[in-house]
């Protein structure tokens, strides 16, 4: 069993859409590899600061994430002709070596929010104007279905 705690840099594209670690950024990598019979099996924690923009508002977004990783990186892959999927779903050590990255971003993505908001009273921007709605949350467009147009012309010729 061997601990390992080192700062690695941070993948390109290491998140989702809309927000993720920026590139090159420090990951802390606080890991426990221990020799079991099929493999090695990698558990600990990832800590890393992501960043990107609020799915509603578009403000910057900038919070920490502790991802919990435990994957085995087993010393020989399943045999040809089993199901692909349990072959597509597993680590495997390579001339004595493992890598870390693929297991890493599974674990961090899985954490990291599919719509990510800058607070959870964010009100976001008017749909049709783009009107920070935070600012006034009565903001609002008087809109007509275009199917009644033709009855309110006839309000309209009433009124004259």
């Amino acid at each position: 069993m061997e601990t390992l705690i080192e700062v690695v840099p941070a993948p390109k594209d290491f998140g989702n859409a809309l927000i993720g670690a920026e590139e090159g950024s420090d990951i802390d990598l606080n890991v426990r590899l221990e020799s079991v019979s099929d493999g090695i099996l990698v558990s600990g924690t990832a800590d890393l600061t992501v960043s990107g923009e609020c799915s509603l508002c578009l403000d910057p977004v900038e919070f920490d994430l502790t991802a919990d990783v435990q994957e085995l990186f087993v010393f020989e892959s399943a045999p040809a002709g089993g199901p692909e999927d349990e072959a597509d779903e597993q680590y495997a050590v390579e001339n004595d070596d493992i890598d870390l990255e693929p297991a890493l971003r599974d674990a961090v993505i899985l954490q990291l929010p599919f719509q990510p908001v800058c607070s959870d009273s964010c009100l976001g921007l008017c749909s049709q104007c783009g009107f920070r709605l935070e600012e006034d949350p009565e903001h609002h467009h008087e809109v007509i279905d275009p199917r009644w147009s033709a009855l309110s012309a006839l309000l309209d010729a009433d009124k004259q």
